[in-house]
């Protein structure tokens, strides 16, 4: 039996937001209240070399009609991205308006993504929504917390859900056993939750017996299943809703039963760019409609159209 996921109307929001996340839960990508969203800021991110293993997705109207083609519920961009290849698919591909980055070049000890657009792009480009990336216990988290505030105070006035991309990083993390351990990652559920964002994307939890030690005290002795993990998860999201990044490219099965877990867990919906768009396009397409399928078995309600709330 899947935990019951929160949907919509548990959330206390203006109209201007309440809007928009409707049209990216429930008339575009699976419904139902869940979102499938295609991201490529990995060009930023990480540079060119993600789009080695599959050259033609350098292009951003590969992964454009992917979204169009796969039934994604979005595309999240960066600025350039938006302005210079969104027009011809403009109403039919909503976007995510991604506001601030950074390359791989510096270490993450210190890491900070400061702002590169803003929120009055967002509404120039037409987006459903901003992302922003808040690095979670990183020596620049007061910059970070700072720059958040003013982007969520200007998200507020102009109706735009944000969605925070919450990931634990730099070197007082590491001490405390990872960006990917249970205890950065629920922590960093539970900062957005206490920032003020409306969707928080987070990575999967990963259990390393290795750093146990590392971990604070209340986490060392804690035994979870991946289920129970994510579940734990979403409680500390609280009322934010909840994506799952997908990280690395992986095998179909390792991807599909993320994916289960996840929905069984109580998750909204997913992140998922280079586990697509490294494909094939063929291939990328079969995987967005089994994903698609499942999210939409396990959220359906009885006797309900694609749109109606659940």
């Amino acid at each position: 039996m899947s935990k019951r996921f929160l949907t919509i109307e548990d959330l206390d929001l203006p109209t201007g937001k309440k809007t928009r996340l409707y049209r990216l839960l429930y008339k575009y990508g699976p419904g139902y209240g869940r979102m499938m969203v295609l991201p490529i800021d990995q060009g930023l991110e990480h540079g060119p070399r993600d789009f080695f293993v599959n050259p033609e997705s350098i292009n951003p109207e590969f992964q454009l009609r992917l979204a169009l083609e796969g039934g994604f519920s979005a595309i999240a961009f960066q600025v350039g991205l938006a302005e210079k290849y969104l027009k011809s698919f403009a109403g039919k591909v909503p976007l995510i308006l991604k506001i601030n980055g950074k390359t791989e070049v510096p270490p993450d000890d210190d890491a900070f993504s400061p702002c590169s657009a803003s929120v009055d792009d967002a509404v120039r480009l037409g987006a459903e929504a901003i992302g922003y990336t808040c690095y979670i216990g990183s020596p620049r988290q007061d910059d970070d917390f700072i720059q958040f505030g003013k982007v969520r105070r200007e998200a507020e006035r102009a109706g735009i859900p944000v969605i925070m991309w919450a990931y634990p990083r730099g070197k007082y993390m590491d001490a405390k056993g990872g960006k990917d351990s249970l205890y950065a990652v629920d922590y960093a559920a539970r900062v957005a939750q206490e920032l003020g964002a409306d969707v928080v994307k987070v990575n999967y939890p990963k259990i390393d017996d290795e750093k146990r030690a590392q971990y604070p005290k209340e986490y060392r002795e804690l035994r979870m299943t991946k289920r129970e993990m994510l579940e734990k998860v979403v409680t500390s999201a609280g009322k934010t809703l909840t994506l799952m990044s997908g990280g690395s490219k992986r095998t179909d099965e390792e991807l599909f039963d993320d994916v289960q877990v996840a929905l069984e867990a109580g998750v909204t919906g997913f992140i998922f760019g280079r586990n697509m768009w490294q494909r094939r396009f063929g291939e990328a397409l079969e995987v967005a409609a089994r994903i698609t399928k499942m999210t939409q078995e396990v959220s359906r309600p009885a006797s309900a159209g694609k749109a109606a709330l659940v």
